[in-house]
C-alpha cells in the first residue's frame, strides 16, 4: 500500500498552491449556481446527438487512477469520457508502479508527462485528490477519497431526486424544502453520506441520519443541519427519500456487528417500506448487499431509483469532464 509522506505534501504545495479551477475535490467547492449549471449541462449532453457529443472532448486524454476497487464510478467515468470523444487509460494499484511503493506525487507527474490532461482519482486516503491537484496542476475529479467525500455521487443523487420527484425549478436554498432524506446504515465510514449531508441541506432538505451507534456515532452531528434518529421505523415515517448504505466490512476492524440484529433494526424490506414509507423514493449508491441492508423487493421495486442513479451518474460525470477540460464552457 502506498504511503503519503510529509515530503509529498510539501512538494505538492510548492509545485502549485492553487488547484485547477476545473477540479472537483469537495462538494463544498461548488456554488448552487455552478451545480445548477452542471445539471443543466448534463441534460444538454443527454439530449445531444452522439456525433455532436463526441466532438466535445475529441482526442483529449483522461487518466483514471484507482487505488480502490470500483464498478459503477470507474465505469461511468470511463464511459462518460469516451462518449465525449476522449481517450482514457486506467491505472490501478494492482497493475502499476503503485504496487512497488511509488508515491501519489510521482504517479501524478508521470501521468502528466505522458500527456494526461485530467485525472480521475479514487483513493483510500482522505485528502489525496487535493494533493494530486496541487502537485500536477491538472484538473482532478475526486471519485472518492477515504472516508472523506464522494462529490460526484452527491451530484448524481441530487439529479436523481430532482428527476424522480419532478422538481424542475432552478436550484436555490429552498428547492428541497419539502423533502426529508433519511440516510441509513454505515454512516461512520460513508463518504457518500458525508457529501450528501453537506449538499442537500444547502437546498433546504431535511437530512436524517439513522443507524446503530457503532456505525453512526454522535459525532456525526458535527455536520451542520443534520439530525440523528436511531429508530429506523420512526425515521422512515418522515422520509420522502430513503437512501440505504452498504455495511463496509473492509473498514470495520474492531467493530462488532451482529448481522441479525442489524437486519431486524435497519434493513429496508418490503414490509417495512409498505408500513412506514409507502411512497418514499428508494436509493442506494451501490454496491448493494442484498439481504443485509436492503431486500430485493425494495431494490427492484417500483419505488426504487437505484438503476436511475447509475444512469444519471453517466451524464453528471460527462458534465464534470466538460467543465474540467473546456474552460470556455464553464458552468
Amino acid at each position: 500500500m502506498p504511503c503519503y509522506s510529509r515530503l509529498d505534501v510539501m512538494t505538492a504545495a510548492a509545485a502549485n498552491s492553487n488547484p485547477h479551477t476545473g477540479s472537483l475535490l469537495s462538494i463544498q467547492d461548488l456554488s448552487l449556481d455552478t451545480i445548477s449549471s452542471l445539471l443543466a449541462l448534463a441534460n444538454t449532453l443527454e439530449a445531444e446527438p452522439h456525433r455532436d457529443r463526441m466532438r466535445r472532448l475529441d482526442g483529449r486524454k483522461v487518466a483514471l487512477l484507482f487505488y480502490e476497487s470500483s464498478t459503477r464510478t470507474r465505469t461511468s467515468f470511463e464511459l462518460a469520457a469516451k462518449s465525449l470523444g476522449a481517450m482514457t487509460t486506467l491505472v490501478s494499484d494492482k497493475s502499476s508502479s503503485i504496487e512497488k511503493g511509488e508515491s501519489l506525487h510521482d504517479t501524478g507527474v508521470t501521468l502528466r508527462a505522458l500527456g494526461a490532461e485530467c485525472i480521475i482519482l479514487r483513493s483510500n486516503f482522505s485528502g489525496a485528490p487535493e494533493l494530486l491537484a496541487r502537485c500536477t496542476g491538472l484538473p482532478v475529479l475526486n471519485a472518492g477519497d477515504g472516508m472523506h467525500e464522494h462529490p460526484s455521487q452527491a451530484l448524481l443523487d441530487l439529479r436523481t431526486m430532482l428527476k424522480r420527484l419532478r422538481i424542475n425549478e432552478a436550484l436555490h436554498d429552498k428547492t428541497l424544502s419539502d423533502v426529508t432524506v433519511v440516510i441509513t446504515g454505515d454512516v461512520r465510514h460513508s463518504r457518500v453520506a458525508r457529501s450528501n449531508a453537506m449538499l442537500l441541506p444547502r437546498l433546504g432538505a431535511r437530512v436524517l441520519l439513522c443507524g446503530p451507534p457503532n456505525l453512526l456515532p454522535d459525532q456525526a452531528l458535527s455536520l451542520p443541519h443534520v439530525e440523528i434518529v436511531r429508530d429506523f421505523d420512526a425515521a422512515l415515517r418522515q422520509a420522502n427519500v430513503a437512501m440505504m448504505l452498504r455495511i463496509q466490512r473492509e473498514r470495520l476492524a474492531g467493530l462488532d456487528i451482529d448481522a441479525g440484529e442489524y437486519i431486524d433494526g435497519y434493513q429496508l424490506n418490503a414490509a417495512r417500506l409498505a408500513a412506514h414509507a409507502p411512497s418514499a423514493l428508494v436509493m442506494h449508491p451501490g454496491p448493494m448487499v442484498r439481504g443485509l441492508e436492503i431486500d430485493s423487493a425494495c431494490a427492484d421495486g417500483p419505488q426504487s431509483a437505484i438503476e436511475d442513479q447509475v444512469t444519471h451518474g453517466l451524464y453528471t460525470r460527462m458534465a464534470l469532464l466538460v467543465r474540467a477540460l473546456t474552460p470556455e464552457v464553464q458552468p
